[in-house]
């Protein structure tokens, strides 16, 4: 076993030690999906497929990896998962992950108070930020006493992430009971689109169990006016769920984001540290003002588990039942870089998108951006379908060149998106993608 896990550990050194002279995509294209044989294979021929599999990996190391929120792993974070996978334990209930529940437990807690929630919060992990958001809305329904009712409805941004759509679906309701709610040039939650529809929907009698902001936009990392929702909601009595899946984890630093303000007025917030920070996927974080609401949400009993008084089932307070323990990579890589290893990758990932910025020539291009760290742009004049033609010509050319971006539809046309949340991407990288792209100033 010992001589197992040291080749694997070397195999997978080998793959970085080179991942920065591979570019972004795979440079090996000879894959081979092989299933189980007759008789188990060989370990020679195992490490063969391991191999084989790493080189048609996307790789997240390189410095030209900046299309996605996929940064590089922390290597305490990848050995959170090497024990956990070891540990093997079930985070369905205490007695299958004694240690595991209580550090899940008190690291949710901990990201709770960071926020500025009060002593009645906590959270759950969960694995990605769709299903954090699900917990969040099937407990913002229950709380509503709206159970299966066909008029529920909720209320997000026309620039919210798409897994509303999957949250909305799997709750049984249709695409009337997702309320969209019109953005200003800024790309936030336009206020008084939100109160004229809020009206109509009280006239139509449909039944508000949430309204959702947007901590970060997936296209220009734009922040909702939080502080005006919050202060909607606790007028009408709705249950405001925030979606910080890109922009959240800036809440527990000293940075000053604008439109972070007033985060603790939620019932509920998502938080996936693994969109930046560099924990390995999958962690996402629920995290709620009261966790009486997730235990009331998915309580069942669990009659085959034995349980403590004082220790709650993980698996009673959220969707999922058997969970792996991956809350020790986050618990890892947390503790090793510390407030001030956070704070810094973060502040780098500002810097760097300032910079981008700065350098584009601005009188050539369309910019759209937000307090964040997420940059989306295009060449003015094109029309619609000259967007779809330039982006994925440059795409092409820019993988050439070992730099990655992506091309996302937002309001008809298609975009570049860069996306400065890797740590291995310089200034100097930055000069050579604008200089690629015809845009260096």
């Amino acid at each position: 076993m010992i001589t197992l896990l040291n080749k694997a550990s070397q195999t997978l050194c080998d793959w970085f030690s080179k991942a920065d002279k591979n570019g972004p995509l795979p440079f090996d294209e000879n894959f081979k999906c092989n299933m189980p044989d007759e008789v188990g294979n060989s370990a020679e021929d195992l490490f063969s497929e391991i191999e084989s599999l790493l080189n048609n990996s996307f790789n997240p190391v390189h410095p030209g990896s900046l299309a996605h929120l996929d940064p590089p792993p922390l290597i305490f974070s990848i050995l959170g998962d090497l024990i956990a996978a070891g540990l093997n334990n079930n985070l369905l209930a205490y007695e299958l992950s004694p240690s595991v529940t209580l550090l899940e437990e008190s690291l949710c807690k901990w990201f709770a108070k960071k926020i500025g929630f009060n002593d009645s919060s906590g959270g759950i992990a969960a694995s990605g930020g769709t299903l954090s958001n699900l917990n969040a809305l099937i407990a913002a329904r229950n709380n509503a006493g709206l159970g299966s009712n066909p008029n529920s409805v909720l209320l997000i941004s026309e620039d919210a992430h798409s897994s509303f759509i999957k949250c909305i679906k799997i709750m049984g309701l249709d695409a009337p009971n997702l309320v969209r709610i019109k953005t200003d040039n800024q790309g936030r939650m336009d206020i008084n689109n939100l109160k004229k529809s809020l009206d109509k929907c009280l006239i139509e009698n449909k039944k508000i169990f949430a309204i959702v902001a947007t901590l970060g936009t997936t296209v220009r990392g734009a922040i909702d006016p939080i502080k005006e929702i919050s202060e909607i909601c606790k007028e009408r009595n709705i249950w405001l769920h925030i979606d910080g899946s890109i922009g959240g984890i800036f809440a527990i630093s000293s940075i000053q984001i604008e439109g972070l303000n007033n985060i603790n007025q939620a019932n509920s917030i998502t938080i996936n540290p693994q969109k930046i920070i560099g924990i390995t996927k999958t962690s996402s974080l629920l995290l709620v003002s009261n966790m009486n609401t997730l235990e009331k949400t998915f309580f069942t009993g669990l009659p085959y588990i034995s349980s403590k008084e004082d220790i709650i089932n993980r698996g009673e307070i959220g969707i999922q039942g058997s969970r792996p323990a991956e809350v020790i990579k986050l618990w890892l890589g947390l503790r090793f870089l510390g407030l001030n290893g956070i704070e810094d990758i973060l502040k780098s990932s500002i810097k760097k998108k300032d910079f981008f910025i700065d350098h584009i020539i601005k009188n050539k291009f369309e910019i759209y951006s937000g307090p964040l760290h997420i940059v989306s742009f295009i060449p003015k004049g094109l029309t619609k379908k000259d967007t779809d033609f330039w982006t994925q010509t440059k795409v092409n050319e820019l993988k050439k060149n070992n730099y990655m971006l992506s091309r996302p539809k937002f309001k008809g046309k298609y975009y570049l998106r860069v996306v400065m949340g890797n740590y291995n991407t310089k200034d100097s990288h930055i000069k050579e993608l604008l200089r690629f792209l015809d845009a260096y100033q």
